[in-house]
């Protein structure tokens, strides 16, 4: 629409391409190019001005900086999975609406931890750095680098939330005994699903 002002959107890291793109297409959109983390005196600057506050996991906005926010200010849509960094409590006495990204990033997190479990037993970035570095490489023994076997395992998980219960899904692939721990015991049927044992304390 003619005249239409677009809200100002100010986002605190660089993001991906196609999504700076489209922000660029919809909102008066500036953008952290340099990728330089913001200070908090910047954070401040931030919140005065904005309608729309993008930040990430790393940004602390506390009650000092919310204390200082524009009346404009609405919307604190934060790039990440909590929303720790966020005093939630004062934004919503101050009318400004808190969002995160709950589910977007669990089966990536549940492939990098399995990832992380397969190359510490498997000797993994030990055996690339042997490949990639510039001493000469004497050639395979049957007994160089060896590591260890992983299926029968036992994987202990705390917390069995969506990505807890990712990993444990990719653990027993690879033929892991999956024991967990969760303030809440699992229904039976995920239980089985996973074929999960329920620990109901730490000290067990």
């Amino acid at each position: 629409m003619i005249g239409c002002k677009k809200p100002l959107v100010i986002v605190t890291r660089k993001l991906p391409d196609t999504i700076e793109t489209r922000m660029r297409e919809l909102f008066d959109a500036r953008l952290n190019i340099e990728d330089k983390p913001f200070t908090q005196a910047q954070l401040v600057e931030a919140v005065k001005t904005a309608d729309v506050l993008v930040p990430t996991v790393t940004d602390r906005i506390d009650k000092a900086v919310l204390g200082q926010t524009g009346e404009q200010l609405r919307l604190i849509a934060n790039f990440g999975n909590g929303v720790d960094n966020i005093d939630v409590a004062t934004a919503l006495q101050r009318g400004i609406t808190v969002t995160n990204t709950p589910g977007v990033l669990t089966e990536d997190t549940a492939d990098m931890t399995m990832a992380l479990i397969l190359a510490v037993p498997r000797r993994l970035a030990e055996g690339a750095g042997v490949l990639t570095s510039d001493k000469d490489w004497t050639g395979w023994s049957p007994t160089w680098m060896l590591g260890h076997r992983i299926g029968g395992k036992r994987l202990g998980i705390i917390g069995m939330g969506r990505i807890g219960q990712a990993v444990a899904q990719r653990a027993r692939a690879f033929g892991l005994q999956i024991h967990y721990h969760n303030r809440r015991r699992l229904p039976p049927k995920v239980e089985e699903t996973l074929q999960a044992t329920w620990w109901e304390s730490l000290d067990q």
